[in-house]
């Protein structure tokens, strides 16, 4: 059986339930699907997809992941999925993202026979108050909250449409709540970061943290808002000046431009 989890934050936990033999099968797929373009990211080489992250990654920042392989690689490994005989779990909690690679492979697998199971590990939604992704439960706790189950055939379809509907619509941020996906651009990610800036220095990384704690539909990551954040003052919206520290930014400071 193969077993699907998004990022390396979530190995721990499932390899603690699933057992060192069957971790063996276990993948992990690293794309975070709710920001970025997804209109090629099914086909490879990938270039927009790749491009978009050798735009978000901090310069200077290593080590530097091989967009242009690893995009490509997984692409063609799942269109593989259907062509091969292991079932296929994916773990999920109440990401975007998580729920995009659900849907993902469910459309992979359209058509096939091969088995698809669900470990819902999250709410149901992803309300920054409550949601939970796979990688914030315990090893321990996800022992207890592991239950897999099948998806039906209506189901998978349902998730299969979404995934086209997701790559079709042109979207560069896909939030999810209450089981439905919506698309945006940048500008209320970017209206959130000038709204939490101010006259005054203060650290962006205080700024980036008032954001993710306010970001339902989707966990707006440390490197996105970054990249967010030298977009805006590249536009002369934002000033980021400061020695750059660790991760890129924690020894930058920012305030709005005017």
């Amino acid at each position: 059986m193969w077993h699907l989890v998004c990022g390396d934050n979530a190995v721990a936990g499932v390899s603690h339930v699933i057992g060192q033999e069957a971790a063996a099968g276990l993948r992990v797929l690293r794309d975070d699907l709710a920001v970025g373009p997804l209109g090629d990211v099914d086909t490879p080489p990938c270039a927009a997809r790749a491009a978009f992250w050798g735009a978000v990654w901090p310069a200077g920042l290593m080590p530097v992941p091989d967009f242009a392989a690893d995009l490509p690689a997984d692409a063609q490994w799942l269109a593989g999925l259907a062509l091969q005989e292991r079932p296929v779990t994916v773990w999920h909690g109440d990401s975007a993202s998580e729920q995009l690679l659900l849907a993902r492979v469910a459309h992979a697998l359209e058509g096939s026979g091969v088995s698809l199971i669900e470990v819902p590990c999250g709410t149901g939604n992803s309300w920054v108050q409550s949601r939970q992704a796979v990688a914030m439960h315990a090893p321990q706790a996800l022992l207890t909250l592991a239950k897999p189950r099948v998806v039906e055939a209506e189901r998978r379809a349902s998730l299969a449409a979404q995934w086209r509907a997701a790559v079709a619509d042109d979207g560069l941020i896909h939030r999810w709540q209450a089981g439905r996906f919506t698309a945006e651009d940048y500008q209320i990610i970017d209206a959130a970061l000038l709204r939490h800036a101010r006259a005054e220095p203060q650290p962006l990384a205080r700024v980036m943290a008032e954001v993710m704690a306010r970001c339902d539909g989707f966990f707006a990551t440390d490197f996105f808002l970054f990249w967010r954040a030298r977009e805006l003052a590249a536009s002369g919206q934002l000033l980021v000046d400061g020695e750059p520290g660790e991760h890129g930014y924690s020894g930058l400071q920012v305030r709005r431009s005017s």
